[in-house]
């Protein structure tokens, strides 16, 4: 591993994860590049895909392919992702076996439209992990409650989950004893417990974007709550993180757990997405509070390149500050933000935002499947 800031997290014991990923990357050896410099797994969905199809060529003759050999947009899409998870994951597999399996994962999501559709979750879910076949796979499923009930099973049958679009505590608890359960179900029928792999997602950016466009309305009113309104803006989301951590410590150091991690369980790991980055002061402070051991950073391309070139050694704050982390949530309440109806608008929206992407890519597919078969 080549010394530059980005590595700084690594020592510090967080991973740091490519948020998307294209073919060029694949064949260019530029994943390599990244991994030489810190990179240790990557995340893969349709609207990655669908911006290198909508303003390039790379996948014109795969599609011109696929489109004679009878294929429709939606088994073009399924195939050109697998393909593309497939070469990450197999360019991974050696640091996935170096660190005993607790890294190097790939993550492929699901379509967003069978968010609240438990059973065609799960299938699609089997499908794209036989379909990819590699083990480093981790497939990504929605927060939704027909999710986390997904998760149950999936993890049951050995399949790996990344769980998203999670924003409130209790359903971050609840998936983490989906995850208990689906393990504690496989160690009764004596299946192994050591291949199996999961991790949470906390969209840190999300938050900040939704709360603090209401703090700066309330910060312009006079008074004392205006003076705490403009205090916590841009500090919800790290404060969260903090408290998703605290949360998941007291997970993996309660017994049922440790019963399981003695059967060769590991931890559901968390990732934290879309955070501010960059070598700036801002930058660096959130880093700084989203750093701690165990955890996962997914940062998308741009976001790496900033901090690889001007970050600066950081300090891992994420287990510092814990009671301030609380207080903070308890003032957001204090100002009339309720934090279970915000965690509903994030899921909501999340899935929303996830379907836009996911149907454009499939509308550029099919564009070019027509016109390959003139």
């Amino acid at each position: 591993m080549r010394e530059t800031p980005l590595t700084n997290l690594v020592q510090c014991g967080q991973s740091v994860w490519l948020d998307g990923i294209s073919r060029p990357m694949l064949l260019s050896g530029a994943l390599i590049s990244l991994v030489q410099d810190g990179v240790s797994g990557v995340t893969s969905n349709p609207a990655h895909l669908e911006r290198s199809i909508a303003a390039g060529h790379d996948y014109d003759a795969a599609i011109a392919l696929l489109a004679r050999q009878g294929q429709d947009a939606q088994g073009i899409y399924e195939t050109l992702s697998t393909e593309d998870v497939r070469l990450a994951a197999d360019l991974l597999h050696p640091l996935y076996l170096r660190l005993d399996r607790r890294d190097g994962f790939v993550s492929l999501a699901l379509s967003p439209h069978l968010a609240h559709d438990g059973a065609a979750m799960l299938a699609q879910a089997r499908r794209l992990w036989e379909l990819v076949d590699r083990p480093n796979l981790l497939v990504e499923i929605p927060g939704t409650c027909q999710g986390v009930a997904a998760l149950r099973q999936l993890v049951r049958e050995g399949i790996n989950v990344n769980v998203t679009l999670v924003f409130a505590v209790s359903r971050y608890l609840a998936a983490a004893e989906a995850y208990q359960d689906g393990l504690s179900e496989r160690a009764a029928r004596g299946l192994p417990l050591a291949g199996v792999a999961s991790a949470a997602t906390l969209t840190v950016g999300r938050i900040d974007a939704m709360v603090d466009p209401l703090l700066s309305r309330l910060a312009q009113k006079e008074g004392g709550e205006a003076r705490m309104a403009a205090a916590l803006k841009g500090e919800v989301g790290v404060a969260c993180a903090k408290v998703f951590r605290k949360v998941n410590r007291e997970i993996h150091s309660g017994g049922r757990y440790l019963a399981l991690a003695a059967q060769g369980a590991r931890q559901q790991r968390l990732v934290f997405a879309g955070a501010r980055t960059g070598g700036d002061a801002a930058g660096l402070r959130n880093r700084e509070g989203l750093l701690g051991p165990g955890t996962v950073d997914a940062m998308p391309l741009e976001a790496i390149a900033a901090y690889r070139d001007h970050g600066e050694r950081p300090a891992g704050r994420l287990d510092e500050g814990v009671q301030e982390a609380l207080t903070t949530l308890e003032r957001l309440h204090g100002l009339g933000v309720d934090l279970n109806q915000l965690a509903r608008r994030l899921e909501a929206e999340g899935v929303e935002r996830s379907a836009r992407p996911y149907d454009g890519l499939l509308r550029n597919i099919e564009l070019k499947r027509i016109a390959a078969l003139g």
